[in-house]
């Protein structure tokens, strides 16, 4: 029997859409071992996957599939805490479950390497399953036949992140077909230049350039509509001393980091905008997936 641990993730981080995403300690827990036929237990959040087709099962018979194999039957048992369609990559942690399970059940042929191009693949874009398989800050682009590459850097010790999670749901299809069909030359320009400025701030520990790094216009001022407050939200907490304010993947849940002197602050900022209804969490930045052998 394997059981696997792979945490939640952010991604976009503001201007780096579909590149920039960090891997956070909301970890989905799954335990996977050898059956006579697929069976499929969920506890936690939200309300069951369906027992076959669901995103675990997918990720499996991908990484099969890429090795040239038939998947084996496999009862899979999952402890959910991420919460579902609200910019948290539940969907990614889903797939890499599945993915490094099939790739441990068959003698990991695959490494992490292999786990990622199979589950960003499928997926699409690697910005949640990159953080997800390598854990940390991590940056993915496509190379030149449209293979992801990806990279992770440790994310500073002292970079608290805070998570404002709103009761509703926001599927990516429907925050995707919110953005347009083309940009501005000068929007691209400066959307590249901020991601870039992203990582330089990751690399040297510097926070103070999360100010600008942070700071989008690509994808954020179209989705506002589907996140009602968040323009008068993202002002606010950056008023209250927030290094970074963004919104998380498509949303509807809104990241923030910050230094322990603004962190109450924009704590409050987030528990009055979600609500009774919503949560605020607290968690650390984390590791990619484990696999363990019970």
């Amino acid at each position: 029997m394997l059981r696997l641990e792979v945490p939640a993730s952010s991604a976009n981080l503001g201007p780096g859409f579909d590149a920039l995403g960090l891997a956070v300690d909301l970890r989905l827990t799954v335990t996977a071992e050898p059956a006579v036929e697929d069976t499929f237990s969920y506890a936690g959040e939200g309300p069951a996957p369906a027992a076959h087709g669901n995103l675990v099962h997918r990720g499996y018979a991908a990484a099969f599939a890429a090795l040239g194999h038939e998947p084996r039957p496999v009862a899979f048992t999952l402890d959910n805490p991420i919460p579902l369609a609200r910019g948290l990559g539940s969907s990614s942690a889903a797939l890499v479950a599945g993915a490094a399970a099939a790739d441990a059940f068959l003698g990991e042929p695959l490494g992490r390497e292999g786990v990622f191009r199979v589950t960003a693949a499928l997926e699409g874009h690697p910005d949640n399953v990159g953080p997800a398989v390598f854990g940390g800050f991590v940056v993915s682009a496509a190379d030149e036949a449209g293979e992801f590459v990806a990279r992770s850097l440790p994310l500073p010790e002292d970079w608290r992140l805070l998570f404002g999670v709103p009761a509703f749901e926001l599927q990516t299809v429907a925050a995707r077909a919110a953005l347009p069909t083309s940009y501005d030359p000068a929007q691209t320009v400066l959307t590249s230049s901020r991601a870039a400025l992203w990582v330089a701030a990751v690399a040297t520990r510097d926070r103070a350039l999360l100010r600008v790094a942070s700071l989008d216009v690509l994808h954020q001022p179209y989705r506002a509509r589907l996140v009602p407050g968040l323009a008068a939200l993202l002002t606010a907490l950056r008023a209250a001393g927030a290094d970074a304010a963004y919104l998380s993947g498509s949303g509807p849940t809104v990241g923030v980091i910050a230094g322990d002197e603004a962190f109450e602050r924009c704590r409050a900022l987030l528990q009055d905008w979600v609500g009774k209804q919503g949560r605020v969490i607290a968690p650390g930045a984390a590791t990619g997936y484990t696999v363990t052998r019970c």
